[in-house]
């Protein structure tokens, strides 16, 4: 689009005085009207085929607040020289860049939210930078429609600032910022839709799906600042010294650091954890909530988050308790005393064991006598759950429970330790005198 001049809006005012400019303002509420119908239908049509049309529909459902923006400014670019050929368009001319500024910036916000607020947490900072772009942006077009813009265009270009041993104009400096910005921006947007579509195939191992997306969003990233250096006029040769000193870098300080981002490359690769395994890592135990390039999240069953170097999974011993079978077994002890009757007792307790929540039924609860102690017969009563998840301890306290329930309903004694101490000629158990007490 040509700014326009000063001399436009006299044709401007003109045209509103006159009835011809009602096909005008009907011209641009039809399209505005059209736009968010064709929105609308297409979302529902996309929404009714959900099974074969996954990809097209999770765009448009996240991107219906752009479309219908941007369906209408086509829809104006297309009646602009139809309309044309009758009357002037000078009032379709004003609307076209007011509702392109509105798409874009619709078109941004939909952009960083989807990077940075998939979740649906808004900051406080991106909602303050959305504020500010949507200035700058109705700023623009403001001075475009005033006739302005290549007066500020001039100025920008011709007002130099010094850099180094050059100068550079103000122009170029906004120009390569905005480059940069937008490359980033689109970067992480294409990495943010590929790590989503990933992560729904599920005939991708979950790991698999976590490493390529990563690496999906990472060379994006990379491409992105490569293309807009080149777009700046920034020599990439000069990478190599950058290069150089990164790699001395890494040589002398960073060694754990690039060992953690390597561990978590090949923690993913090899798949011996996943997110939602329960494994127990040194003095830590609990489910895994996130595994990043540099460290992986433990969440404890007290809500306790512990974030663990990637370092640490790879050169330690970790116990992963759903590794190839997220069934485990859980096991209490009680003694009872010797005149109990073992053989009747045993089948009785597995099958009060069977009858608790969470206990497996393959494998069945199994009673045994492990050995024969000081105080009386020692017993092991052992089930499996599928959910470790869901911890050990209150489990433990319902077994213990209900094997006490089971003990006191049959009468059945649970001993607790006794010494005898006797003294033989004065002298104690362990053959030294006793004490001697005289009046």
């Amino acid at each position: 689009m040509i700014a326009p001049d000063m001399g436009w809006w006299p044709d401007l005012l003109a045209e509103l005085r006159n009835p011809a400019a009602l096909w005008q303002l009907g011209t641009i509420a039809i399209c505005l009207l059209a736009g968010a119908l064709l929105a609308r239908v297409l979302r529902a049509w996309t929404n009714a085929n959900e099974t074969n049309l996954r990809v097209m529909r999770m765009g448009v459902k996240s991107f219906g607040r752009v479309l219908s923006p941007l369906l209408a400014l086509v829809l104006m670019a297309v009646a602009r020289p139809i309309l044309a050929q009758w009357h002037h368009v000078n009032i379709v001319r004003l609307a076209i860049p007011l509702v392109a500024s509105f798409a874009l910036i619709r078109l941004v916000f939909y952009m960083l939210r989807r990077v940075f607020a998939r979740h649906g947490n808004v900051g406080s900072f991106l909602l303050a930078f959305e504020k500010v772009f949507a200035l700058l942006v109705w700023l623009g077009v403001a001075l475009y429609i005033t006739g302005v813009w290549p007066d500020v265009l001039a100025y920008l270009e011709q007002t130099a600032i010094p850099v180094g041993r050059y100068k550079t104009s103000l122009l170029t400096i906004l120009q390569g910022l905005i480059s940069v910005g937008a490359t980033l921006v689109l970067a992480l947007w294409a990495g943010a839709l590929l790590e989503e579509r990933l992560m729904q195939v599920d005939a991708i191992h979950s790991s698999l799906r976590t490493v390529l997306s990563r690496t999906v969003r990472a060379s994006l990233i990379l491409i992105a600042i490569l293309v807009s250096l080149s777009l700046v006029g920034i020599d990439l040769t000069v990478l190599s010294v950058f290069g150089g000193a990164l790699g001395v870098g890494l040589g002398l300080g960073l060694q754990k650091i690039v060992s953690s981002y390597v561990s978590g490359f090949v923690i993913l690769l090899e798949r011996s954890m996943a997110v939602g395994d329960m494994v127990a890592v040194d003095k830590y135990y609990g489910r895994v909530t996130q595994i990043n390039t540099r460290y992986t999240v433990l969440r404890g069953l007290d809500g306790i988050e512990t974030v663990i170097p990637n370092e640490m999974l790879v050169a330690g011993a970790v116990q992963n308790y759903s590794l190839s079978d997220r069934r485990i077994r859980v096991a209490t002890q009680v003694t009872v005393g010797y005149e109990t009757d073992i053989e009747a007792l045993l089948p009785v307790l597995s099958e009060t064991m069977l009858k608790m929540n969470r206990v497996l039924a393959d494998p069945p609860p199994v009673a045994t006598l492990t050995r024969f102690g000081a105080d009386g017969l020692e017993l092991e009563i052992g089930l499996w759950i599928s959910d470790p998840e869901n911890g050990r301890g209150n489990l433990l306290s319902d077994m213990n429970r209900e094997i006490w329930r089971t003990l006191q309903e049959r009468c059945i004694s649970v001993p607790y330790p006794q010494r005898e101490l006797r003294i033989a000629n004065g002298r104690s158990l362990i053959g030294e005198p006793m004490p001697q007490t005289g009046t």
